[in-house]
């Protein structure tokens, strides 16, 4: 007897990818007694070469697969949250966004250094292909008194750490969650704290998506679905939108929820803004509270985002971030 159909999951065909899409396949696993089978795709963003914030960054490792989607090629995609550009088709459920990794930045050194026992020896050769990462890196060491040369890198995770290991850059710097998902968490050399820098909006976050007419697939997938990290990643997102911003602008942002006992959390939101040369940075920070229901919380999360937008705006956020998205 023929045995339940295979749900069809769309991933791209990085390493990293195929490592945090086969984790939620295992979930699915569990939860459906489904087997589920990986369908790799292609992106423009893995095909290009040219830095992300020249490409527009926004959509560029998602289209694809959201494409796929729409032609009922798979059943469902898994994304970096970080990399879904903020407005959602209406064609599309975001149906899950699970328990969320460490969202902090990494750095991969030589010599096992620090950020800072790094930047004090000399002008270091940093790499990241990030503006945001850049803007952060970059005011952290003028604020020791000293300067990075921060140098655009593209690649996957071993072609970014080969720079360091050949010498030909100082170090680099990736998310935590990636190296712990694909086995080399043991390479970091630091875990940057976000006092100091600022993760993307969403990063360590991942993505479920399926088709907005799929209700019973997306009641499934709901299963996956943690409220709170939801909740974080959502105030972050509207505050990301609301500078009108893309996932390429030199924005970071973390939510975090503080807890009272009660039926309620407090959460504070954390952004920043800042040229890439680490001149000028604005930086806020609000609280608010958010209620333990899910539904709730969402709003609310997204209203405080639209609120910090607001201020930071106000304190010339805009000017810093070059083209803003339309």
């Amino acid at each position: 007897m023929n045995g339940p159909k295979p749900l069809r999951l769309g991933t791209r065909r990085s390493q990293l990818a195929l490592a945090q899409s086969a984790g939620v396949a295992e979930q699915l696993r569990r939860l459906t007694g489904r087997p589920v089978e990986l369908v790799e795709i292609t992106t423009y963003g893995d095909v290009s070469r040219e830095a992300l914030a020249r490409i527009g960054g926004t959509g560029v490792f998602v289209s694809a697969l959201r494409d796929a989607l729409l032609r009922d090629e798979i059943d469902l995609a898994v994304h970096s949250l970080k990399d879904l550009p903020t407005a959602q088709p209406t064609e599309l459920a975001l149906a899950a966004v699970p328990t969320r990794a460490d969202p902090r930045d990494a750095l991969v050194a030589r010599d096992g250094l620090t950020f800072e026992r790094l930047v004090v020896t000399g002008r270091a050769r940093v790499g990241t292909g990030s503006p945001r990462r850049m803007a952060q890196l970059s005011a952290w060491a003028r604020a020791l008194g000293c300067e990075i040369e921060a140098v655009p890198v593209r690649g996957n995770v071993d072609t970014r750490l080969g720079y360091v290991r050949s010498g030909e850059l100082d170090a680099v710097v990736l998310a935590v969650a990636g190296l712990h998902r694909i086995g080399r968490e043991a390479e970091i050399t630091e875990r940057l704290s976000p006092d100091l820098v600022l993760p993307a909006p969403g990063q360590g976050a991942l993505a479920v998506e399926c088709a907005a007419t799929h209700a019973d697939l997306a009641a499934q997938l709901a299963a996956l679905d943690d409220p709170r990290t939801r909740a974080a990643v959502t105030a972050e997102r509207s505050l990301l939108a609301a500078l009108e911003a893309g996932c390429s602008a030199p924005v970071g942002a973390l939510a975090d929820h503080l807890d009272d006992g009660q039926d309620v959390t407090e959460m504070r939101l954390r952004g920043v803004v800042g040229t890439t040369d680490g001149s000028t940075q604005v930086q806020l920070s609000t609280t608010g509270r958010v209620p333990a229901s899910a539904g709730e919380a969402v709003a609310q999360a997204e209203r405080l985002g639209r609120e910090l937008a607001d201020a930071m705006l106000a304190k010339g956020a805009a000017g810093l971030m070059g083209e803003r998205a339309q």
